[in-house]
């Protein structure tokens, strides 16, 4: 919220004026700060960022994301275009899987290995991450 109490509406423009190295999402209006990612889809990322919908995306849930990991960043990448897409829950021990050009979801422990459906032999074993 700004000084007068309105809620502030933020554009592209305020993510390319962030300080060097800092990195946000918009969605909606809102700034969400984040963490830079890894990336296999090199050939989509500029200096800009992201270029079109990226094939996957591995969201780590947290306490403060939770709502916006499971309902609104859901739905804005399936209608984007992102390919897979799943929540890494560590508080719940659980993986989401959703394969968006399927319709299907499935759902695993962090006692599975989980296979990337974009990619033929990548697979996560989730069964050696420590969450405590």
């Amino acid at each position: 919220m700004d000084a007068a109490g309105q809620l502030e509406y933020y554009t592209i423009d305020d993510i390319y004026n962030l300080p060097g190295g800092q990195r946000a999402e918009l969605i909606d209006g809102e700034l969400y700060m984040m963490a830079a990612p890894d990336s296999f889809d090199r050939n989509k990322l500029t200096d800009e960022g992201c270029k079109g919908a990226p094939n996957w995306i591995i969201e780590i849930v947290s306490p403060s994301s939770r709502a916006m990991d499971y309902n609104k960043k859901l739905f804005k990448y399936r209608t984007a275009g992102v390919r897979e897409y799943w929540i890494v829950d560590p508080m719940n021990r659980q993986i989401m899987v959703y394969h968006f050009e399927h319709d299907t979801f499935e759902q695993y422990s962090f006692s599975d290995k989980v296979k990337a459906g974009i990619y033929e032999d990548f697979e996560i074993d989730f069964s050696g991450i420590k969450t405590e």
